[in-house]
């Protein structure tokens, strides 16, 4: 599998790049908020990538952060929703939002994505809050947790993380750098995210 591409842009389409490893051309699938923000051609840019294998395609997608690649997955582990429907999403929320919009039960945001009618909205934060409630209790039988959550922005927060594929050890460690006193639930998220994509 091929994790990143690091080489230089070499041209933008209206739904992929096309980056120049070692004289290779790669075309990379991306949703228009990883476009906008790789940069401009001729410059060496870094993509962490999703590598679709099947039997009459092999597929590239790109993502300019590891949050946009972990809420990827989430999405296309949803029945129903393809990897184009993933791109569409990410194009139009940012993941600590979408994540809000799952622990909260938000329909209505979801709803109000491309392509999203509200029994997708609803499948997806069931099937998404039962993923995350099966890899805590795995992750419980052989983890200490290290971070107690003070308030229920932290608790959501630590909910939020999860959604979004983060193992609840490495959202702890996070987590128990950041003063979440302060801050609202999505300020929580930002801030744990810059961490555990480090």
């Amino acid at each position: 599998m091929i994790s990143y591409l690091k080489g230089s842009l070499e041209a933008k389409n209206i739904d992929s790049i096309v980056v120049e490893v070692g004289g290779v051309g790669y075309k990379v699938f991306m949703s228009r908020n990883s476009m906008d923000k790789i940069g401009e051609l001729g410059e060496v840019v870094k993509v962490h990538t999703y590598m679709r294998v099947r039997e009459d395609d092999i597929s590239l997608y790109g993502f300019c952060s590891n949050e946009e690649l972990k809420m990827f997955e989430q999405l296309i582990s949803v029945s129903g929703v393809g990897a184009k429907s993933a791109l569409t999403i990410l194009s139009n929320i940012t993941p600590s939002k979408f994540a809000l919009a799952i622990i909260s039960g938000d329909v209505g945001a979801l709803k109000s994505l491309p392509g999203i009618g509200a029994k997708s909205a609803q499948r997806m934060i069931l099937e998404l809050k039962d993923k995350m409630k099966t890899e805590e209790a795995i992750q419980s039988a052989d983890v200490i947790t290290q971070y107690i959550p003070e308030n229920n922005n932290a608790r959501d927060a630590v909910e939020a993380l999860q959604v979004l594929g983060y193992a609840r050890k490495d959202i702890d460690i996070a987590l128990s750098k950041i003063d979440t006193n302060s801050l609202s639930v999505e300020d929580i998220i930002k801030q744990g995210l810059k961490y555990l994509g480090r």
